[in-house]
This record gives C-alpha cells, structure tokens and sequence, in this order.
C-alpha cells in the first residue's frame, strides 16, 4: 500500500529524471575522464612501474623493486640538483612574489595612462621562456650585454653572470622577475576588491599609509598571494629551460637544476628506470610542501567573512 500523500506517478517520473540527469552528466564528463586516464593517470602508472625497473629503452626492462630509489639517495649528482633546486625555490619564490606584488602596487594607482604601465609590466609573462632564455642570454654577456653597460654606467666593475658559478644561480633569480606579470595581474585583482570603504574609515582614525597597508591591504590579499605562492612553488621546482639554454647546467653545475638531471638521466644516458624515480621523489616533495603550506594558511591568510581577530 502507497504511502499517503506520495503520488506514485510523480516519485517514478522523479525518479526517471535525477537518472537522466546524472546520465547526462557522466556524458559530458566522459571525453575528459578518458583524456585524464590516457594522459594523465595512465602515463604516472606507467612511470612508477618503470621506477621500479632496471630499463635503458634498448634493452628489455628487469624488476629491481626498490633498488633505483635507493641509488638515488647515495648519487651525490643527486644531492647537488636537489640543492641547487631548492636554492631557487627558497631564495627566487619569496624575490619573486616580492617584486610582482610591488609592481601590483605601483600599478594599482589612478593615474593616467597607467593601463600602458600594465601592459608592459604583463607582456613579458606572454613570451615564451625559450624566447626569454636567449634574450638573457645577450643581456647577461660579459662583454656587450646589458647588465655589465648598467654596472659600468654607474661606476662598476661588469661581472660573468653565466660563467661564475656563485652568479649563475643569482642571475637565473634576476631573469625571474621579467615574467612577474601573471603573479601581478592576480595581485592587481586582490588589490582592486579591497573595498574602499576601509581606507577611508582607517584614515579617519588616523591610520598612516604604512598602518592602511599593514592593516588593510596585506591581510586582505593574503588569498591572492597564498595562491600565487603555492604556484609559484611547484613552478620553480619545475625549472628546466633556462638552465638548458642558457648554462647547460654549468658552470661546474651550478645550475644542475633536478629536471635538467632528470632530462638527462631519461633522454641522454637513457637511464629510464632511474629517472622515473626521480620524477617520483620530485612528486613527493612538491606534495609534501604544498600540504604544509595549506596547513599552515590557517595562521596568516585571512578570507572574507573570517572572524579570527
């Protein structure tokens, strides 16, 4: 016996539509299912097999379990392209988000023509790093390049940017900041949903313009520069085609980033197995530093509608 007051009709055509629905739905969503398994989970499987293996692409592949992993641990090449990564990442990222948010307030003001500023600021982000690589290249020269003209310009003695290997590391960091313009641009779209209101009601009170920054803008942009940080992370720990083009991982391997010894590893010593594990300890340290950084978000960044004091 039915229930009372439940139309049987209207539950079973209900019913027929949260079906066709969810039907629908797994349609629309079935090219890219295909294209994340074929592209994306298929090929890491296929990896962390090969991690496991002994495989030199000309040869047929041999089990050695775990044996390439710990290989790694006692490659002191290894070690090296670990350090020299993470050089960049903890010295480059925080320079890096620096310059861009400054560039974010230089180009937040009301000032005419400042969209030109804008454009300019952003337009380097757009070539590509190949492009950039070899414009460097000729800037960092130690003979007619750019930065050893602005040196002598002002009194001093040029450097070899590219050929010194305490600079080498430093001048990559410096060509980092020619593409600050997307990390800008997001900076630019925190800073412009700071309601004005704010300023205003803190100018009132006396606040300077330090106190309105410290107090207001920072902690209200701290979403945009999480984010931008957690990207810029994983992008510097993927850095490969600056020190391919421009150093070769030179000089003494200085720059002897972990994926350009990965690349080398894979495709010149076609050492396959060893540089899936690689790849693999590259995956669980990204891993392992965007977890604690999300872990640590609840302590500085400051969403919309949060009421920690």
């Amino acid at each position: 016996m039915d229930s009372p007051g439940i139309n049987p009709v209207k539950e079973k055509k209900g019913r027929g539509l949260l079906w066709s629905e969810t039907r629908d739905g797994f349609l629309f969503i079935l090219p890219w299912m295909f294209g994340f398994l074929i592209f994306t989970a298929g090929p890491m499987l296929a990896s962390l097999y090969i991690s496991l293996t002994r495989w030199e692409i000309v040869t047929p592949s041999v089990w050695v379990g775990g044996a390439q992993y710990v290989k790694l641990f006692s490659d002191d090449r290894f070690w090296l392209s670990l350090y020299n990564t993470s050089y960049y990442v903890f010295i480059g990222v925080p320079l890096h988000l620096l310059m861009a948010l400054l560039a974010a307030l230089a180009v937040n003001m009301n000032l005419r023509g400042i969209h030109y500023f804008r454009t300019a600021y952003y337009v380097p982000s757009l070539t590509p790093v190949v492009a950039n690589s070899i414009l460097w290249v000729w800037i960092f020269h130690p003979s007619w390049g750019l930065a050893n003209a602005f040196l002598e310009w002002i009194g001093l003695e040029g450097l070899y940017w590219l050929q010194d290997p305490r600079l080498a590391k430093p001048a990559l960091i410096i060509m980092s900041f020619w593409s600050i313009g997307g990390q800008m641009v997001i900076l630019l779209a925190g800073l412009k949903g700071i309601p004005i209101p704010l300023y205003e009601a803190a100018a009132i009170d006396g606040a300077n313009w330090w106190g309105r920054f410290w107090r207001i803008t920072l902690p209200l942009l701290t979403p945009a520069l999480f984010f931008n940080l957690i990207i810029a992370i994983i992008g510097a720990f993927q850095i490969f085609t600056q020190a391919y083009i421009m150093t070769e991982g030179g000089p003494n391997y200085s720059t002897l980033f972990y994926l350009l010894y990965l690349f080398r590893a894979a495709f010149e010593n076609f050492r396959m197995g060893y540089a899936s594990a690689m790849a693999w300890v590259l995956f669980i340290i990204v891993l392992l530093f965007t977890i604690i950084q999300f872990m640590l978000s609840d302590r500085w960044v400051f969403y919309e509608g949060d009421l920690r004091r």
